[in-house]
């Protein structure tokens, strides 16, 4: 009887360690703030390559929606690393590529300004402009090294970026968790 109950707390245990072991390694969902969640996230082998596939839902809170209402202009930024895992060393990476995009207020047409690059449009709402953003199809995040027999996993950023804010505004918002959107994902290559 002792052992039977012995067994059972060894099972116990071992599973247990199991699963903090699974979600160590990042193959469950992680949400670094508030306001941004990945319901879409897709990554597939293609032409020798990867392509990603997402979409965000983002909720700007009160003061980045007044921010950017009284002229400052916010970035956000999507960020992909594809790695090859390894049991002998740290995991490869195969690639690394990353998106900014610029999200600004034009009070004098009332219009809203996404620029990607050297690439720009307004559009009329916010929300126009969000989706613009939040939605991704087709991106290639790896060109070349994906070898079709391996398995690859990538890492996932979506943020925010208080870093490109004007210097002013990087000494307020430190305290404040409402500039502070981002989410992050781990999953496997298709």
């Amino acid at each position: 009887m002792a052992l039977a109950q012995d067994a059972r707390r060894v099972l116990a245990a071992a599973f247990l360690a199991a699963v903090c072991l699974a979600g160590g390694l990042g193959f469950a969902p992680r949400a670094l703030a508030q306001g941004v969640e990945l319901p879409t996230i897709v990554a597939k082998r293609q032409d020798g390559g990867v392509v990603l596939d997402f979409a965000a839902n983002l909720t700007l809170s009160k003061a980045v929606e007044e921010g950017l209402r009284h002229g400052v202009p916010v970035y956000f930024v999507a960020e992909a690393s594809v790695k090859r895992p390894r049991w002998y060393w740290r995991d490869e990476r195969v690639s690394r590529v990353s998106r900014s995009w610029r999200l600004s207020y034009q009070p004098l047409t009332s219009a809203w300004r996404v620029s990607l690059g050297a690439f720009s449009q307004s559009y009329p709402s916010l929300e126009e402009a969000l989706t613009t953003i939040t939605r991704i199809a087709h991106w290639r995040i790896a060109d070349s090294g994906v070898d079709a027999t391996d398995r690859y996993y990538v890492d996932f950023q979506f943020y925010l970026d208080s870093s490109q804010l004007p210097p002013a505004m990087r000494l307020d918002i430190s305290a404040q968790s409402e500039w502070k959107l981002g989410v992050e994902r781990t999953f496997p290559v298709e």
